[in-house]
């Protein structure tokens, strides 16, 4: 499967959508669709920032991508697997909230020994303040 790559527009832009919700949770929720954009743009961004098959990061329900170099997985449950929920991915990716923290607060699991190199490639990008 190719790689899509996201243009720095399309990253902004998604982000920039969900940033008041991002810094604030008390703001309004966004849309199923502005929340799956985002998810989507900033996860695809990592794996072209980081290419490889080693790792697969999963934020249901809107994406699953592989990254970092290494041995290729091809059948079956992956060995080095990131999974959050899409608040999390996004607080994440946007450097509002750490790796290890994360991971201590359990809103994000990292099973297999590459899991954690997921953090090297993170932020991905910043939330634009108003």
């Amino acid at each position: 499967m190719a790689r899509q790559t996201v243009s720095p527009a399309d990253l902004r832009s998604a982000v920039d959508a969900v940033s008041d919700w991002l810094l604030d949770e008390s703001a309004p929720t966004p849309t199923r669709t502005e929340l799956a954009a985002a998810v989507r743009t900033t996860a695809r961004t990592l794996a072209a920032s980081a290419p490889g098959h080693s790792v697969e990061v999963r934020v249901p329900p809107f994406v699953a991508v592989q990254c970092i170099e290494g041995p290729r997985h091809t059948r079956g449950t992956p060995p080095n697997v990131v999974e959050t929920d899409p608040r999390t991915w996004l607080l994440l990716a946007t450097g509002l909230l750490d790796f290890t923290t994360a991971l201590d607060s359990g809103t994000l699991t990292a099973s297999g020994s590459r899991a954690p190199e997921v953090a090297h490639w993170l932020p991905i990008t910043r939330p634009t303040p108003d």
